[in-house]
């Protein structure tokens, strides 16, 4: 059975964080799901939902700001959010044998940063569509934007599947996105302390993180073992888009190829 999170005050219903159980079929394996900016656990529940099913003991945290309103995001820092998920694969290496960290966006990017800060305590990264930094010309202006405004047209959203929504805020946080730059940077000074195994999943179509993220990704680490998978029917926040079966089902078989002998007999 599931077991939720008691949710923070104000939180949207559908935004909590969850928590599922292992069973015989995960062979003592657990996976931290991290989602993304101004977004929430919804965006990786159906994930959850499956990786439980196939026996994986799982855990999605809230990250600090997110799933309530726009303006909590710009009181939380680069460091709560890593913090949360730090908090996340604690839980998870407490009950389990060993965990796997998977992201959507810049819950890529703290899966990455995981992976630099507690490299014994990372089994493998699957990650959707991770952000390293961006080529906007606009984002140039954003230190200038986040003194001027709180506040920002949102990027939410990009998904081809009709009909489905990520529950993303409506705003983009300024003040919050300088947080988001930060941890770019720091995770990109030391991609070279990545040596877990990792698969990537890209939208060919993406309007939000551009291809040069995981070009800089996969040129960066030092990871022996690196996959890319190319998603050609969904746009970004493709957990929840047309190729979400394909990831659901691709994860599980990446990461039971991984996990040791899956301990037969035990």
């Amino acid at each position: 059975m599931p077991t939720d999170h008691a949710p923070a005050p104000g939180v949207r219903p559908g935004a909590e964080p969850f928590a599922f159980p292992g069973g015989p079929g995960g062979s003592g394996t657990g996976v931290l799901l991290v989602h993304g900016f101004t977004g929430s656990p919804f965006s990786m529940r159906p994930w959850g939902e499956h990786l439980a099913a196939e026996g994986f003991a799982v855990r999605a945290p809230l990250l600090p700001g997110h799933g309530t309103r726009w303006q909590d995001c710009n009181l939380a820092t680069e460091q709560d959010w890593v913090d949360a998920v730090t908090g996340g694969l604690d839980a998870l290496t407490a009950e389990c044998d060993r965990v796997v960290v998977a992201g959507l966006s810049m819950g890529g990017t703290l899966a990455i940063r995981l992976a630099e800060l507690r490299p014994d305590d990372v089994a493998g990264l699957v990650l959707v569509n991770p952000s390293l930094l961006t080529e906007r010309l606009d984002a140039k202006l954003l230190p200038l934007l986040a003194r001027l405004t709180p506040s920002w047209k949102a990027i939410a959203d990009d998904i081809k599947k009709p009909g489905v929504t990520e529950l993303a805020y409506p705003q983009l946080p300024t003040r919050a996105v300088l947080g988001l730059r930060r941890l770019w940077t720091a995770t990109r000074a030391d991609l070279g302390r990545v040596t877990a195994p990792l698969l990537v999943f890209r939208s060919v179509t993406d309007h939000v993180v551009e291809p040069a993220s995981v070009r800089v990704l996969l040129a960066g680490v030092s990871s022996t073992d690196t996959a890319e998978v190319l998603l050609e029917d969904s746009y970004h926040v493709a957990t929840l888009d047309n190729d979400a079966p394909r990831i659901f089902a691709d994860s599980v078989d990446w990461i039971r190829a991984r996990v040791p002998a899956l301990e037969e007999g035990a």
